[in-house]
């Protein structure tokens, strides 16, 4: 079963270590690939999105209950410049395939919903296989260009339901 987990702030070698991994961000290309997170940036990066997240932050790494291991990570933030929430699910290169992104997308809908969160979107480089997954989760196209794809959610409930 996949859960979220709220790290500490010693637990950031996860992210630290998926973040500059080759083939877990090849994904993110069309962003530059690989991020940085040296250690020396973990206490402000936890304050702003762990601590004071002022709810237009929410972060947790995914973590599979059977064998007690960390397998990704599931944001949502809020895009000043856009005016909207962007979700972000990453699941580490050896643990894809396996339903782990399909359940963090879920938690992480049904997180932002608790939360107040009417519409989540994502921009996904267009060749992403990622993009299944989040049709698949109610997702639906809002545009696309030659290297995206922004995919939109509403999670407000509809009339009558």
């Amino acid at each position: 079963m996949t859960v979220f987990n709220k790290p500490k702030l010693k637990e950031l070698w996860f992210r630290q270590k998926f973040m500059s991994d080759e083939d877990t961000m090849s994904y993110n290309h069309v962003w530059g690939g690989t991020i940085p997170f040296p250690e020396s940036d973990w206490e402000d990066w936890y304050e702003h999105w762990l601590v004071n997240h002022g709810n237009n932050r929410f972060y947790r790494y995914l973590a599979d209950t059977k064998n007690g291991t960390f397998v990704g990570e599931a944001a949502y933030h809020f895009d000043e410049k856009r005016k909207f929430f962007l979700a972000d699910v990453i699941v580490a290169a050896e643990y894809r395939g396996k339903g782990y992104g399909r359940e963090g997308l879920r938690l992480l809908c049904d997180a932002a919903k608790a939360n107040g969160v009417d519409v989540l979107r994502d921009d996904i480089a267009i060749d992403n296989p990622a993009i299944r997954v989040f049709l698949k989760a109610g997702f639906t196209e809002e545009f696309r260009t030659d290297e995206i794809i922004m995919l939109k959610k509403d999670l407000k409930p509809s009339p009558g339901k």
